[in-house]
């Protein structure tokens, strides 16, 4: 039966307690527990109030707000630029995470200036109906004063900023997770005009980054000029101290060539040029020297040597010999040596070793001349290279300085070259446009409201009102210092519970329920009766007092009800009533 009970506690004077019989809460792991729930339970009225009360609340606030509209416009960022050309920008590329490049592509996504560009692109500076929609017209500032339907000039500035910070309060940018895509959101109870901002925002934003680059450019394009220039200087300065220093030293140098397979040879003096060819014609003249010697030494034999024995008129001149030799030994065989005919044929056998002699000797002569001639020209060629090695090895001394003036003229030169390409590059690439940035998907008009949302704010609103009254229950239960629950009478106050007795029910007297045998007052003082009767070694005590806190409580009652249980178990009972 569900009705408020009184505990009955106590300590039997004279006695020790017996621990037996105390009604302390075993450690089960969930006192705390318990103790929470029980608190819910007594102030439960309380936690649902509250819960009601928020939700109701919640629903009020939810129907009273305007709907708002948000509309979204996805976005592709790449970490490289879409070269459109083979020539790179002015930017160089840096080593850097991409969080960081990431990041900072957000962070210029929520920026004042791209808010500033976006607010001019829709006119909105100049729009009342645009501070309307988002309550900044009811501002008491001058700059939203309207003369004749429109807003004075003098307080655009004003406005630029209050436009600007409106946009930036309810645009988004959300990242996707584990890609380049970036979705901006833009909010207002407007859905098409959600649809123009969110839009708006992505075109200015590819905009402003295709600026940043062609301002880049720019600079690196005047930057360049200058340095060109500086460098041009450079240049004609190092190639006229080369010309000036060659001019004082004597020293000529031959172009460069390209020959025909391609190959280019390095740009070289007329002194080693001149050495180069004196030395090969030298070692050529060497060559005829010695083989002139050896024909010379050859030609020691007469007609021996291989140039008499190749010359014609003397191989004629010996076949016309052998010829004549052998009529006459034709003519030896019938006649002698004094015939006229034999005479007449040795005559001319004699005038023809006479030329052959001749001619012999000629050949003699003419190799000793070739040889001669070859040593005269060896030697002149020797004392010519020796002397262009003396003026070559003077030339490398007076070209250590002039070799400085050339590598300067060609380093001046290569940055020189190195800039003007860069500089026509940045030009051709200034104009083209690269862009790493790309429009996926375009905003669409949103056809339901993003927020208010009926469910979550309801549920949010019953959180909060559980919370709300979880919290004033457990205040509650700290200010309230009444024993609720008779468990905690021992472990409030120390003493062991001898039982708990219900309430006298309404429109009965204590006496007349005393009266009831079976009803479950009596019962309840039997069980008191029955703890009394364990709470010392000799069973019941002899005296016993009963007393409470305040008045009303129920003291008379139980003392009456005690005395009649242990006058009808038999023992004799005095009824003190010390109650003054």
């Amino acid at each position: 039966m569900d009705m408020p009970i009184r505990t009955v506690a106590g300590r039997a004077q004279g006695g020790a307690a017996n621990p037996l019989l105390g009604a302390t809460p075993t450690d089960d792991g969930h006192p705390l527990l318990r103790q929470y729930l029980r608190i819910a339970q007594r102030w439960k009225w309380v936690i649902l109030a509250a819960a009601v009360a928020g939700v109701l609340l919640g629903l009020i606030i939810t129907l009273l707000m305007t709907p708002q509209y948000t509309a979204s416009s996805t976005i592709e960022i790449s970490r490289e630029s879409d070269q459109v050309t083979n020539f790179q920008g002015i930017e160089r590329d840096v080593e850097l995470g991409d969080q960081e490049f990431y990041q900072t592509q957000y962070g210029l996504l929520k920026a004042r200036a791209l808010a500033a560009r976006v607010a001019n692109d829709l006119r909105l500076v100049d729009d009342p109906a645009f501070f309307a929609l988002f309550d900044a017209a009811e501002n008491e500032n001058e700059a939203f004063r309207l003369v004749n339907g429109r807003y004075t000039a003098q307080g655009r500035p004003v406005r630029q900023r209050a436009a600007e910070e409106i946009l930036l309060e309810n645009v988004s940018i959300d990242p996707t997770r584990l890609s380049r895509l970036v979705t901006v959101s833009f909010t207002s109870a407007d859905p098409q005009f959600s649809a123009r901002v969110a839009d708006a925002w992505v075109e200015n934003f590819i905009e402003s980054n295709l600026e940043r680059k062609v301002q880049a450019t720019a600079y690196g394009r005047e930057v360049l000029q200058r340095q060109l220039a500086e460098y041009k200087d450079r240049l004609d300065e190092s190639q006229r101290q080369l010309v000036a220093y060659a001019s004082n030293q004597q020293i000529i140098n031959l172009p460069a060539q390209s020959g025909g397979d391609g190959t280019t040879t390095q740009e070289r003096s007329i002194v080693a040029d001149d050495l180069a060819s004196l030395n090969a014609a030298l070692n050529e003249a060497t060559a005829d020297r010695i083989a002139a010697e050896a024909r010379a030494r050859r030609s020691g034999g007469a007609g021996a040597s291989s140039e008499a024995l190749s010359n014609n008129a003397i191989n004629n001149l010996r076949q016309r010999r052998a010829e004549l030799a052998a009529e006459y030994q034709q003519l030896m065989v019938r006649f002698e040596p004094g015939y006229p005919a034999a005479q007449a044929i040795q005559s001319q056998i004699d005038e023809l070793d006479r030329s052959i002699a001749r001619e012999e000797s000629r050949v003699a002569n003419s190799v000793q001349a070739e040889y001669q001639q070859a040593l005269q020209r060896e030697q002149a060629l020797r004392e010519r290279v020796s002397s262009l090695k003396q003026d070559f090895l003077d030339l490398r001394r007076r070209s250590i300085q002039y070799n400085i003036f050339q590598q300067e003229v060609d380093t001046n030169r290569a940055l020189y070259d190195g800039l003007l390409q860069r500089f026509k590059e940045i030009g051709v690439a200034g104009g083209v446009g690269v862009n790493n940035i790309a429009i996926v998907d375009t905003a669409e008009v949103p056809e339901r409201p993003s927020s208010p949302r009926l469910l979550l704010n309801l549920a949010i609103s019953l959180i909060a009102g559980l919370g709300i009254g979880i919290l004033a229950a457990l205040g509650l239960e700290q200010l309230d210092e009444a024993i609720a629950d008779p468990s905690e009478v021992e472990r409030r106050l120390g003493l062991p519970l001898l039982g708990s007795v219900p309430r006298v029910p309404a429109g009965e007297t204590p006496r007349e329920t005393l009266l009831d045998r079976k009803s479950e007052i009596v019962d309840a003082y039997i069980a008191i009766q029955t703890n009394l009767a364990f709470t010392t070694e000799h069973g019941v005590p002899r005296s016993l007092a009963v007393t409470s806190t305040r008045p009303a409580e129920g003291k008379s009652t139980t003392a009456l009800a005690l005395a009649a249980a242990f006058a009808r178990a038999g023992k004799r009972t005095i009824l003190v009533d010390g109650d003054m």
